[in-house]
């Protein structure tokens, strides 16, 4: 997750005409349009919200944010459909995320187009993550139909269990790095265990977050539902509404903030899984050319923009040397370009903003000693391209390594031993994942003891079985983000007990 703000343009409203016109002619494309009751309408708010591509700069979308009464009549209609879909038999509420399910995945193709012409991504891995977002979707549809409680061992003659219900009404605001399994992660889950929705996509992936979230809605009966274009305004006004009852996001560290604050005041409840600073330490030992592999998947897959990227390494001295050059010969051998083209391997940030704080964390570890052995500098071409990053020398009070980057960049500290290099990992103010390779058994036992992260990864930078849950700690959010213990915190517990009303005769 990204802890920038959203850089986009906010004016007063006006006919999308007047938006600045993209090269070659065409107008942006007018995103004005939520839904409410189940029915496509649009929006009335005063507000505009320009986007441009990533690839060329060109103005793509104008985006009409919902205002406060298009949100209060969002949030009323889903809960004025709370009881209903509660009541709903669970394995309706199942075979409607399989409706679901279906029509994401046999729209892939056109969801994948939509994410890379929003936020750069890759094509290919735009469609397969919009297919991964349908099998997410089908798999709650089975998980949720597990324990919804339990009986309790009381007075034989009397009742007693523990029921598992729906809060109520949950908003759902999601990222637009990785937006379709994330979404798909929290919709499926509040929807299954009866609850209502909200979902706010973010205003930096508008295209694929409406057309994902509109896709699942028409998949269920009206109000249940409901999906609202917008930003930070939006997303403030949905959390602020006292009849939601729970907020899940995924996304920034400093909105994760500001909605616990929020929603913690009326005395919400929230979920959230934001920003990370990932450590990859490698241990003495390990192939040399497997590392560097390794390292850069983490840091360069989505240009560096997944929650999970590797944006530290710690290499211990007496591989730091090979590793290295084969990391650089890497980065320098990637093929950065156009997102649609097939041979592309690292495609452009999201925005201009994101290329920013990229270029500010790498000029300020160069201006304080740290060695570029590869990339370094935006590319000289329209978009918002940064070259993918190897730094040398880096050390722990600079922000290359310390605040979360976001962008294609290898920060590397070379370490004399495990012991600080697994000591230097477990600093910082974020807690989402960390990576260790290693030969060593004690020493990966010893990694998934010490490291105070949600997810230890070894000997694999990425990958686990589905069905995992985990807590992220300190800056990097709170609760479970996906897996059955997401499905729990989607529910409240009820204790019930009960007696005959008369006495039954001796």
């Amino acid at each position: 997750m990204t802890t920038t703000s959203d850089p986009t343009t906010v004016t007063p409203s006006a006919p999308a005409a007047t938006a600045p016109a993209p090269a070659g002619g065409a107008t942006p494309e007018r995103l004005a349009a939520h839904v409410v009751g189940g029915h496509v309408v649009d929006a009335r708010g005063t507000r505009e919200v320009v986007r441009v591509s990533p690839v060329d700069g060109a103005p793509t979308v104008v985006l009409v944010p919902a205002d406060d009464d298009e949100v209060a009549e969002a949030v009323g209609a889903a809960y004025a459909a709370r009881r209903g879909w509660r009541r709903t038999a669970p394995g309706a509420r199942a075979a409607a995320l399989r409706t679901a399910a279906a029509r994401v995945r046999e729209q892939a193709d056109e969801l994948g187009a939509l994410l890379t012409a929003d936020t750069g991504r890759l094509l290919a891995t735009s469609v397969e993550s919009a297919r991964v977002a349908a099998d997410i979707l089908e798999e709650a549809a089975t998980t949720g139909l597990g324990a919804t409680g339990r009986t309790l061992a009381g007075d034989p003659l009397a009742l007693d269990v523990v029921r598992r219900e729906p809060h109520g009404v949950v908003a759902v605001i999601t990222p637009w790095n990785d937006p379709f399994p994330a979404a798909a992660g929290l919709l499926a889950a509040a929807l299954v265990t009866g609850n209502t929705v909200v979902h706010k996509p973010s205003e930096r992936s508008p295209r694929a977050g409406w057309a994902l979230g509109r896709l699942v809605a028409e998949a269920f009966p009206s109000g249940v539902l409901e999906v609202l274009n917008g930003d930070g305004a939006t997303g403030a006004a949905i959390v602020a509404d006292p009849r939601v009852a729970l907020v899940a996001q995924v996304g920034s560290s400093a909105t994760g903030r500001a909605i616990a604050a929020a929603a913690g005041a009326r005395g919400a409840r929230v979920l959230r899984e934001n920003g990370g600073k990932d450590p990859i330490v490698v241990d003495a030992g390990v192939d040399a050319a497997w590392a560097a592999e390794q390292i850069a998947v983490g840091a360069f897959t989505n240009t560096g923009q997944l929650c999970t990227s590797v944006e530290r390494v710690y290499l211990h001295e007496d591989v730091a040397d090979d590793v290295l050059e084969a990391l650089a010969g890497i980065a320098r051998d990637m093929r950065v370009g156009d997102p649609t083209e097939p041979g592309t391997q690292l495609g452009p940030l999201v925005d201009e903003a994101q290329l920013a704080v990229v270029e500010q964390h790498v000029d300020a570890a160069v201006a304080a000693g740290a060695r570029v052995l590869a990339g370094g500098s935006r590319l000289e071409r329209p978009g918002a391209f940064f070259a993918p990053t190897v730094l040398d020398g880096c050390t722990a009070d600079m922000a290359v390594l310390t605040d979360e980057t976001f962008g294609p960049v290898a920060a590397v500290t070379r370490v004399p031993d495990f012991a600080t290099a697994l000591e230097l990992a477990d600093t910082g103010a974020y807690g989402l994942a960390a990576t260790v390779l290693t030969p060593s058994l004690d020493h990966a036992l010893e990694a998934a003891e010490t490291l105070d992260v949600g997810t230890v990864k070894i000997n694999a930078v990425f990958g686990g079985a589905p069905g995992g849950s985990a807590d992220p700690r300190r800056e990097s959010g709170a609760g479970a983000g996906y897996g059955p213990d997401l499905l729990a915190a989607m529910t409240v517990l009820k204790a019930v007990h009960l007696e005959t009303a008369v006495p039954p005769r001796p």
